[in-house]
C-alpha cells in the first residue's frame, strides 16, 4: 500500500481536502479527485500550457506541480472564472473574438491571460504575445486569441480571478 498525505487547499473559493499519494500531480488531483475536469492535460511536461491554473494568483503548470506542494494554497481553475454560470469579461471577449476553435487549449490560455490582466490591465500586443508564448494552440493561430485579450483589456470590468 502506498503512503498517502492529507491535502487541504482552497479551490475556486471552496476549501477542499483529500488524501493523495505524494507523487500525485495537481492536475490529476483537480481532475480525478475533485472532478474539476476543465483543467486539461496535454503534454504532461509543462510545455503546452493546457494545464495552467492560478496558484495564489500566479499561473502555474499543474502537470508539473504536486498536490502536496499546494497545501494551504488558493487555486483557481477555469471553473472558477465564471460567476454563477455567467461568463466573465475575459471569457466574453474571447467568445466575441472567436479566439478558440477546438477548445482543448482554452482553459490554459484563459488562466494565463487572467494572470496577465490582473498584473497589467492594459497590456500592449507585444506584452500579450510574450505572456502567451508558453501556451500552444494547434488550431486557430494566435491572432484571434491576441485580439480577444485586447478586447478584454478594453472592457470596463477587466477579468479577475474569483
Amino acid at each position: 500500500m502506498t503512503d498517502t498525505v492529507d491535502v487541504e487547499l482552497t479551490v475556486n473559493g471552496e476549501v477542499r481536502a483529500a488524501r493523495v499519494e505524494p507523487r500525485r500531480t495537481l492536475a490529476d488531483f483537480l481532475r480525478d479527485d475533485l472532478e474539476l475536469t476543465g483543467t486539461h492535460v496535454g503534454c504532461e511536461h509543462g510545455v503546452c500550457g493546457a494545464c495552467t491554473v492560478l496558484l495564489d494568483g500566479q499561473a502555474v503548470r499543474s502537470c508539473l506541480t504536486l498536490a502536496v506542494q499546494v497545501r494551504g494554497a488558493d487555486v483557481v481553475t477555469i471553473e472558477g472564472l465564471a460567476d454563477d454560470g455567467d461568463l466573465n469579461p475575459l471569457q466574453t471577449a474571447m467568445w466575441a473574438s472567436h479566439g478558440f476553435q477546438c477548445g482543448f487549449c482554452t482553459p490554459g490560455f484563459l488562466m494565463q491571460i487572467t494572470e496577465l490582466l490582473n498584473d497589467n490591465p492594459s497590456p500592449s500586443e507585444a506584452e500579450i504575445r510574450e505572456a502567451l508564448s508558453g501556451n500552444v494552440c494547434r488550431c486557430t493561430g494566435y491572432e484571434t486569441i491576441v485580439n480577444g485579450v485586447l478586447l478584454a483589456a478594453s472592457m470596463p470590468a477587466n477579468p479577475t480571478a474569483s
